[in-house]
């Protein structure tokens, strides 16, 4: 059997830790709330979406569902276009092209195609959602023009 990789033994840790204090992200349905303060502390926003998606890491999908929750990592194609990086959305439309979801960063729904997708789509819970409202994580870019 090879071995874990320090990545691997330092979540596993992390989720020990975890249900030894008798949170367990599974069964609470709520992975976010023990892990909030720690995601609050990062400074870079990239590193916060870094602990979101590992936190949310056995709930991924290619595909969404209408009207479940996601975030993921996004780059617009779109010229001259501001968007968000990592977007938090409730998916109202699948499409052959991609879908649309309600982006609640910036509060009005958009299309998001599969060839702009730059990771797969984090599923989040009910429970979850008002969590990573509250946690400021989202990447305003302007593409090029």
């Amino acid at each position: 059997m090879p071995r874990k990789t320090l990545k691997q033994r330092k979540a596993e840790q992390d989720l020990a830790d975890l249900i030894g204090k008798g949170d367990d992200p599974i069964l609470s349905n709520d992975r976010i709330s023990p892990i909030k303060d720690k995601i609050n502390a990062e400074q870079d926003v990239e590193d916060r979406m870094l602990l979101i998606m590992d936190a949310l890491q056995y709930t991924v999908t290619p595909v969404p569902d209408q009207g479940k929750y996601y975030t993921f990592l996004y780059k617009a194609k779109t010229r001259d276009l501001k968007y968000d990086q990592h977007p938090l959305i409730e998916c109202l439309e699948v499409f052959r092209w991609g879908f649309r979801g309600y982006n609640i960063h910036f509060k009005d729904p958009r299309n998001y195609t599969w060839e702009e997708m730059q990771s797969m789509l984090y599923e989040v819970t009910a429970t979850e959602l008002p969590v990573l409202t509250s946690i400021s994580y989202a990447k305003y870019i302007r593409s090029p023009k």
